[in-house]
């Protein structure tokens, strides 16, 4: 099995051409760590990844308050910093993917991540692949997959960063790192404190007149401390590492009208160890890594632990042809309340890139899994990019795929006590998008544009209904989604000042065709809590070291029953701010403010879940 994996592993290898010389001499970039690039083989996707600008504005708030307020995805949030989960293209919240430095993180008992307790300040990039990505990813990555990264360079000395923000209702955040980077070997530490005390006013909709009351259970505390290295070991060699450890401590929000006093803490430890090796036209990835879980929900405790172990070899058979091909073997440990279950899951994944024309570019995957001795569906996928207008002001791209994707039944499914049920099938997924992007380049302006049309089939849709006494999961639903993507993303500089502007738009709809048992009602109907509509737009002007921007987010009507008879009401929010740059010697970082829900909105993300009014913070950093 060793030779065999191997042998597999060996065929796959890489070159990354921006690290070779000509003839056998291989050379390592000497500012950044080497990582695989996730749009490689993404022919006819989108991958699009998140600025450091829009990171450095939410030093200190959490991943899905992020993406909620900078994109067109919708985060299903039950309160500020309580359990935040992530649709896209009108999916389940189980049926998007996110990964940390190539680890998946979605829990194997609940199928899903807390997008609310990843600090946005502890990862460099944040990836957003849109739509079915099963082949290159694997499980739960039907409506797509959010990835974050951590980079390191070398040969930069010393560094040493602080950062704190402070905001209204007793938010106090703070940062502290340190860099130091060689021309071999390349190290960071960062330890971080956020504390959110809650106390936001709100109008009790389940009392009659509404009165104002102050929330009062909604405190969130976390503490984490991360580790990254990377060496040269040779010019044809690289090892990088990362390590999170992350302590969350909440008081769980309760809906309105109800008096909870419920607790939850999140222990989580993630580590990652990368191997690299450079050949001429391959490069080789050995990959080790631990996800471990630990959730106390009013003392009652649930763990999770997942162990990978992945090869794989990336390289160029030709201008025209590349290819990837690679095993991943994944334990699963669950120690639930309920249960202790462990699995062996198995993959083998393969890509193809073929370049036929210097404007046509072609990817091909396919991945196959084994989870527990079942075999989950075989996933293709097939995608092109062609470039059918180019001059040098002008670009336009016309793009299409067609993918299968899956997710697998998670443990609480299968072996759940009482209701679980071991004979669950895969949920399974067709999709296919066409798309079309334009780009202007010429100084001042810049402009760039895609609209795409996506079109999804989810079979086998897992449900848990209240059967035979208790509730039980049964594959029950067919659910049809289709919809409309476009952003633009503009710069122009005219003289002195530099002005931009984004807007991100979708379209989404997602139609129970099966309907629920016992309520045929919702057949043809729109899933609950999925948003018709979601837009987000930015204008930013900054002149010398100060900017400042105006952002707003418009969220439609959502439906809280299957059956659609209940409805949230759509609602708009208006963020502004101001940044100023400094500069003193060799020190050097930012000052902002900003006021979020400007107007002071009263809306709801989840039914009867207060969100906060207007709010105030100050982000400061510096780095020496």
């Amino acid at each position: 099995m060793i030779v065999l994996f191997l042998l597999i592993l060996g065929y796959q290898l890489q070159v990354a051409p921006s690290l070779l010389l000509p003839g056998d001499t291989l050379e390592l970039r000497e500012v950044e760590v080497y990582a695989p690039s996730l749009q490689k083989y993404t022919h006819g996707q989108w991958v699009r990844t998140l600025g450091q600008d829009d990171i450095e504005s939410f030093q200190g708030l959490d991943l899905g308050s992020a993406l909620q307020q900078k994109s067109s995805l919708f985060v299903r949030q039950y309160g500020p910093g309580m359990l935040a989960s992530l649709t896209m293209r009108g999916s389940s919240s189980g049926h998007t993917a996110l990964y940390w430095n190539g680890l998946p993180l979605n829990s194997p008992s609940l199928g899903q991540a807390d997008f609310s307790i990843y600090p946005i300040g502890g990862s460099d990039e944040i990836s957003i692949h849109y739509g079915s990505s099963g082949a290159l990813y694997g499980t739960d990555a039907i409506g797509g997959a959010i990835h974050l990264s951590n980079k390191l360079n070398f040969n930069e000395g010393n560094q040493w960063s602080i950062g704190t923000l402070a905001g209204s209702f007793g938010r106090w955040n703070q940062m502290g790192e340190y860099r130091y980077s060689g021309k071999t070997f390349s190290s960071r530490t960062k330890v971080y404190r956020n504390h959110a005390k809650n106390d936001f006013p709100f109008s009790d909709l389940s009392m009659s007149g509404t009165p104002k009351k102050r929330e009062s259970h909604a405190q969130v505390s976390q503490m984490g401390f991360m580790q990254d290295f990377a060496w040269i070991l040779d010019m044809k060699q690289q090892i990088t590492s990362s390590f999170w450890l992350n302590h969350t401590d909440r008081q769980i929000q309760p809906v309105m009208g109800s008096k909870g006093q419920d607790i939850q803490i999140d222990r989580n430890l993630r580590w990652v160890l990368d191997y690299f090796r450079f050949q001429e036209r391959v490069t080789w990835n050995l990959k080790a890594g631990l996800v471990g879980d630990h959730l106390d929900f009013n003392l009652e405790e649930n763990r999770t632990l997942q162990f990978l172990l992945s090869g794989d070899m990336d390289w160029e058979l030709s201008k025209k042809w590349q290819a990837k091909a690679g095993l991943r073997y994944t334990l699963v440990d669950g120690l639930l309340s309920t249960y202790h279950q462990q699995e062996d899951r198995w993959e083998g994944y393969y890509a193809v890139n073929f370049t036929p024309h210097k404007n046509l570019g072609v990817s091909f995957q396919w991945r196959q899994l084994v989870f527990g001795g079942n075999w989950a569906p075989f996933t293709p996928s097939l995608g092109g990019d062609w470039v059918f207008f180019k001059t040098p002001q002008h670009k336009g791209v016309l793009n299409g795929n067609i993918s299968k994707s899956y997710k697998i039944p998670t443990l609480n499914d299968r072996f759940w006590v009482p209701g679980g049920n071991p004979d669950l099938l895969p949920e399974e997924s067709w999709s296919g998008e066409l798309g079309l992007k334009y780009r202007y380049d010429k100084a001042p302006l810049h402009v760039e544009g895609r609209l795409a049309y996506y079109k999804m089939l989810v079979d086998q849709w897992i449900l848990w209904l209240p059967l035979e006494g208790y509730w039980r999961p049964e594959n029950i639903r067919n659910v049809a989604n289709s919809g409309v993507e476009a952003f633009i993303d503009t710069s122009w500089k005219p003289g002195s000042w530099l002005i931009k502007g984004k807007v991100d738009y979708t379209f989404s709809e997602a139609i129970n065709r099966s309907g629920d048992q016992g309520n045929s009602r919702s057949i043809g109907k729109q899933l609950p809590y999925t948003p018709l509509q979601k837009a987000h737009t930015t204008l930013s002007m900054g002149r010398g070291a100060t900017t400042g921007f105006f952002a707003a987010l418009a969220v439609g009507e959502r439906f809280t029953a299957t059956d659609n008879t209940g409805v949230l009401p759509a609602y708009r929010l208006y963020d502004m701010g101001i940044k100023r740059s400094i500069a003193i010697q060799k020190v050097y970082g930012h000052v902002g403010f900003q006021i979020n829900n400007l107007f002071n909105t009263d809306y709801q993300v989840i039914r009867l879940r207060a969100m906060p009014g207007r709010n105030y913070q100050i982000n400061i950093q510096f780095t020496l």
